[in-house]
């Protein structure tokens, strides 16, 4: 109930913000949380449809959460672009807590660990 409580408010400090155009570091987290859940979930869609839901998207990928997961999202295929024209040895896919996961991609070189999760796609380890 409290949690809520922190919520509501934290929201509504986020809409007075956007009333005014203009965002505090907390205020953009917050955005970022409210458009996470509205698009994890398919409400934004459901309600505003394709276009709404790649309009949200757009603002998201402007916003810190959505810039670093940009990032780490090119860091990843740049790793991935070793693999290019490579024999592969294995692929393994393990769980590595709830909602995370671990992808192991071995070759005769060398090898790559990714994990997939709620913080993202992202290169773990590479290794020889």
């Amino acid at each position: 109930m409290v949690q809520d409580e922190g919520r509501r408010l934290r929201l509504a400090d986020l809409v007075a913000a956007v009333d005014e155009g203009v965002l505090s570091e907390s205020d953009a987290d917050a955005l970022a949380e409210l458009l996470e859940l509205g698009l994890q979930s398919g409400r934004i869609r459901s309600v505003y449809g394709p276009e709404g839901e790649q309009a949200v998207l757009a603002l998201y990928r402007r916003l810190p959460a959505g810039r670093e997961l940009a990032q780490s999202t090119r860091e990843l295929n740049e790793a991935l672009g070793a693999l290019s024209g490579r024999e592969l040895e294995r692929v393994t896919v393990n769980a590595v807590g709830p909602g995370e996961y671990g992808i192991t991609i071995s070759t005769p070189d060398f090898e790559l660990v990714l994990r997939l999760g709620k913080a993202g796609a992202r290169l773990a380890s590479l290794g020889a």
